[in-house]
């Protein structure tokens, strides 16, 4: 291997990845596998999760499934322990758990909008501040955010996800902040992403206006984000941190159809 993509592995690396049971989530976790780091594959449903650590494995790396609602911060806390005790060190950490669809900002209650905030932004951080220790532990470590190109797009009718996605973004340049020199932490803001998430709101002649109005004249694949988010964690990247990479087509306003 040459000096320069020798830069792009992650042998000896040990990844956690939520959301790993499909889209984006899977991806990354199996580019990760692919450059040599084991991964734990993080999600709600067990047999998603297994399915991407046998994916994994194929790569000849160890991989974990270990099902955990990351709302619940009990089982948080279980999850850092469970995965440190099974793979013995913790260096990269992936928070892509998350989402929310368009809103009506006047039909939206209190509860709806903290629960997404929650589930986009306390879970990033409680998660990061607990693998921390581990990474510092280990001399290094890196976090990627996976947030939205939401967060810096005004459109209608989307004021849930927006904000959080937004927010989420700031808490990446906060955390570089604090978590610095040890530990590195980024962000990935992608565009529309060819997955079943957004792929439920489309109908054919929907799908080709946000075609239409990307200039890459295409949706990314998730494929595409995981590409990203392996040069964020490797250390071809070694003097990154506290940004966020827009992988979006080169869309600079909303695509969204609606």
């Amino acid at each position: 291997m040459s000096r320069i993509l020798e830069r792009f592995s992650l042998r000896g690396e040990v990844a956690i990845i939520t959301g790993a049971g499909r889209g984006i989530g899977r991806a990354i976790a199996l580019a990760f596998a692919e450059a040599g780091a084991d991964v734990v594959c993080v999600a709600r449903n067990q047999s998603e999760i297994d399915d991407t650590a046998k994916a994994a494995r194929a790569f000849g790396v160890r991989a974990l499934a270990l099902s955990c609602d990351v709302n619940d911060d009990a089982a948080l806390q279980r999850l850092v322990e469970d995965a440190r005790e099974a793979m013995g060190k913790l260096t990269l950490l992936v928070n892509n758990a998350g989402g929310a669809g368009p809103n009506h900002a006047l039909k939206t209650t209190a509860k709806a909008f903290d629960d997404a905030m929650h589930f986009n932004v306390t879970t990033a951080f409680r998660l990061s501040a607990l693998v921390a220790p581990h990474m510092q532990a280990a001399g290094h470590g890196v976090i990627i955010n996976i947030t939205s190109a939401a967060a810096r797009y005004a459109q209608k009718n989307f004021t849930v996800y927006g904000a959080a996605k937004a927010a989420l973004t700031q808490l990446n340049r906060l955390l570089a902040q604090d978590f610095a020199p040890a530990i590195r932490v980024n962000a990935i803001a992608p565009g529309p992403i060819r997955t079943d998430a957004l792929e439920k709101f489309l109908n054919d002649s929907a799908r080709q206006k946000m075609i239409d109005a990307t200039p890459l004249a295409c949706l990314g694949e998730a494929e595409d984000i995981a590409a990203v988010a392996l040069f964020l964690a490797s250390p071809a990247s070694r003097w990154i941190t506290g940004k966020v990479i827009e992988v979006d087509g080169g869309a600079e306003s909303t695509v969204w159809p609606f």
